[in-house]
């Protein structure tokens, strides 16, 4: 049985309206662009809070957390195996400095190995996460001195209320 396929063509309303569209266009793509901004602002902020609450955890100890504080923060296993992206987003957040792909893959399989092995190329895999997690605004890529290319995670500089303890924002 041959099934024929029928291309329905659509053809442009031209001349009504178009000013009012292209308004309507306008207003979205401020909006939509305004929208990115604060996503970007707000994961930076989430970011910058898990690591001062990890920080006081690893000082003090994960039993001053509530349980879903724990699972938050991703301090406590929920039974599933994490995200690749939150796995690659915990490492870049943990890191006190910029970490290169290979850094990143070397921390994932000292941490959990079987993270890895759904991946037929996992610098790949991590080397996309880490460009996806730029343009979020999660993380920012750096040039080492080696020239070899690296990420580090944005923290929310307002937020911090120790300043001498977060490293000068590399640009």
């Amino acid at each position: 049985m041959e099934i024929q396929q029928s291309a329905t063509v659509i053809k442009p309303i031209t001349n009504i309206g178009n000013g009012h569209v292209q308004e309507v266009v306008r207003q979205a793509h401020e909006e939509l662009r305004q929208l990115l901004q604060q996503r970007a602002q707000v994961m930076r902020r989430i970011g910058t809070i898990k690591q001062t609450i990890s920080g006081l955890a690893n000082l003090f100890g994960d039993d001053v957390l509530s349980d879903e504080l724990l699972e938050l923060v991703d301090r406590k296993s929920s039974g599933r195996q994490p995200g690749f992206t939150k796995a690659c987003r915990m490492t870049l957040m943990e890191a006190n400095r910029a970490l290169s792909a290979r850094d990143v893959c070397d921390r994932l399989q000292d941490k959990s190995p079987s993270i890895l092995t759904r991946h037929k190329d996992p610098m790949a895999s991590v080397t996309t996460v880490l460009n996806r997690l730029v343009a979020y605004g999660e993380a920012r890529a750096v040039t080492l001195d080696n020239r070899r290319r690296a990420w580090q995670w944005v923290a929310d500089l307002e937020f911090d209320a120790r300043p001498e303890l977060v490293a000068p924002a590399q640009h």
